[in-house]
């Protein structure tokens, strides 16, 4: 089976590294489906889940907060300020983020500040959603 080799790399580290079969993802103006051979692209990626499905049939999770996708016919790259494992998603820590966000909105009188703090909680609610959405698929199994 044809593959493609996948990097997926936040600012603190490279995330993920390997081959897979097919990658999903929330691109800028809608999902994405990823198959070896794909056309070239490069795309703005949106908060969401990127789905990574091995040979095997097994599948990574990984949250990440936006970003920069490109594809090649054998390569994908995936470049965030933010990515982290399906696995180490805590979405308590979300919410309670997501809360603060919230707060500094409601106090937020600048329009530049606006911006910034609106775009931070549509990350952070993107974020807490994949959390419960893992946490529900562990505790199901």
């Amino acid at each position: 089976m044809a593959t493609l080799h996948i990097e997926v790399v936040s600012a603190e580290a490279s995330i993920f590294s390997g081959e897979a079969a097919f990658i999903a993802l929330p691109g800028e103006s809608g999902d994405l489906g990823i198959l070896p051979g794909h056309t070239p692209l490069i795309s703005r990626v949106r908060p969401g889940t990127l789905k990574i499905r091995r040979d095997d049939g097994t599948e990574e999770h990984i949250f990440v907060a936006g970003g920069i996708l490109e594809v090649q016919p054998h390569a994908v790259t995936v470049l965030s300020d933010t990515a982290i494992r399906a696995a180490d998603l805590d979405e308590a820590k979300a919410v309670a983020a997501r809360e603060r966000a919230e707060e500094a909105l409601r106090n937020t009188k600048e329009k530049s500040d606006l911006a910034v703090v609106e775009a931070e909680l549509a990350m952070l609610a993107a974020q807490a959603a994949a959390a419960r959405k893992f946490s529900q698929k562990r505790s199901s199994h």
